[in-house]
């Protein structure tokens, strides 16, 4: 396929992406090579640029108002994943997509409900869900590092028998090993829920980012996920993560229950990101091809670097997500990983530990970077260790 776009990842040199002043290229000294936060080292997106300047010039900056995130999502949904259950019906503007989990969890549980997740998660997972006065539960993946069903049924009936039935808040595809959930895995994982009394909520903010040869399929498309709920939105996509806008999607069979949200939620999103996010979803996807191009050269990349300066180290390549999981236990470290390649590498990576059972030892990379830095990155790492 021709790509109209160049590499994004390539876009950028170092020197330009140290002026930015986001979390990703402020937190750490400039020594540091900053491969951790969900953040791409891309230029925003030429549609997405153009849309925000124009926005801005005419004073287009008040509050956000009607349907225009819902068919954008819509349109793409239906090119990308042969889906049309993207409706103004069953859609609802929230402000992001932790915070939608958080009003979808509402819903559908009452406090003091468990919330199952599938450890090594993303750590908000816990201490959104925490904080909202739901009870955690790790159903943990399997060594493959997909959902272990025999795990997740005997969690389900255990909360089931013990008359707390709550929800599983599913990651799809998983954060941080990149997983791209089969159909077949979906179907069970509806089967079960259902069987059990568990609701289904879907954090999809990854569903963009799947590499060629691979396809995501919405939770909401497979039998039995009529009562589920998603949420989805541009922002990783199309590296929006300062512009605050996301959307929540209901099954057929949860319309209701999201119709209940407050309205006061839809005043949370930003107007200029929901312009951003629109525009993104609508005239963003050749720009997308090329990144998805780029991010699959970087796995193949970071195969090669490991094997040939860190062979020690595992690491599954996941088709999803630009985020990608090393299992770092046979370098037999002092030290967490993470905190070892920061001290003696200059590395900057995320910590397993926070991510639940089956990360310690691990650490997360981002490989939505140039190559020239994730080659650097690598080569630091195997130099502190000697």
């Amino acid at each position: 396929m021709q790509l109209r776009y160049e590499n994004p990842l390539t876009s950028l040199t170092l020197d330009e992406l140290r002026t930015r002043t986001s979390m990703k290229w402020r937190k750490y000294p400039e020594d540091v090579l900053p491969l951790w936060v969900a953040e791409m080292d891309v230029p925003t997106p030429e549609p997405v640029a153009e849309a925000l300047i124009e926005a801005v010039r005419r004073g287009d900056t008040g509050y956000p108002v009607g349907d225009v995130y819902t068919q954008a999502l819509d349109g793409f949904a239906r090119k990308r994943w042969g889906w049309d259950g993207v409706t103004p019906e069953r859609s609802a503007i929230v402000p992001d997509v932790m915070l939608g989990v958080v009003e979808m969890l509402k819903l559908v549980t009452e406090p003091g409900a468990p919330v199952v997740v599938n450890s090594p998660v993303y750590p908000p997972f816990y201490d959104f869900v925490s904080h909202l006065d739901r009870e955690v539960v790790e159903a943990p993946l399997g060594d493959d590092g997909r959902i272990d069903f025999d795990v997740l049924e005997a969690v389900f009936r255990k909360l089931a028998g013990e008359s707390r039935r709550g929800a599983y808040l599913l990651c799809s595809p998983h954060n941080p090993t990149g997983v791209v959930h089969t159909p077949q895995e979906l179907e069970r994982v509806a089967g079960l829920s259902n069987e059990f009394g568990m609701r289904v909520v879907a954090d999809e903010i990854h569903a963009p980012l799947v590499a060629p040869g691979d396809r995501f399929t919405p939770y909401l498309t497979v039998p039995g996920g009529e009562n589920g709920l998603s949420l989805m939105s541009a922002s990783k996509g199309w590296n929006l993560a300062g512009l605050k806008a996301a959307l929540a999607i209901a099954g057929p069979a949860s319309a209701a229950e999201l119709a209940q949200m407050p309205e006061e939620v839809s005043h949370g999103p930003s107007h200029l990101g929901v312009i951003a996010h629109a525009a993104a979803l609508r005239d963003g996807g050749d720009w997308l091809d090329a990144l998805l191009a780029g991010l699959d050269a970087n796995r193949a990349l970071l195969a090669d670097l490991l094997a040939r300066h860190l062979p020690a180290v595992g690491w599954r390549p996941g088709p999803g997500t630009y985020l990608q999981w090393l299992d770092c236990r046979a370098l037999d470290l002092p030290e967490d990983p993470a905190d070892f390649f920061l001290e003696h590498a200059r590395v900057a990576l995320n910590s397993g530990i926070p991510f639940g059972t089956g990360g310690e030892g691990h650490a997360r990379i981002n490989i939505a970077t140039s190559p020239q830095i994730l080659t650097e990155a690598v080569g630091r790492m195997a130099a502190a260790l000697g």
